[in-house]
């Protein structure tokens, strides 16, 4: 099941960053919805996709 993570490190800083977008009324998180961050630090925003594959994300030695 597709789920963003709660937290995230916010890649200015190196804070935490928080989960502000709340799921549907189904709670189904889907690939290509739309979720948003807070760094608690710097106060940056951070609006990201969600993706189903797990090479295409986290991973550095995936990115082109």
């Amino acid at each position: 099941m597709l789920e963003p993570d709660p937290q995230i490190t916010c890649i200015d800083c190196g804070g935490r960053a928080f989960l502000l977008t709340a799921p549907r009324e189904d709670g189904i998180w889907e690939a290509g919805d739309f979720v948003a961050y807070r760094c608690e630090d710097c106060l940056d925003r951070w609006d990201l996709v969600l993706d189903d594959d797990p090479a295409s994300g986290d991973d550095p030695d995936t990115w082109g």
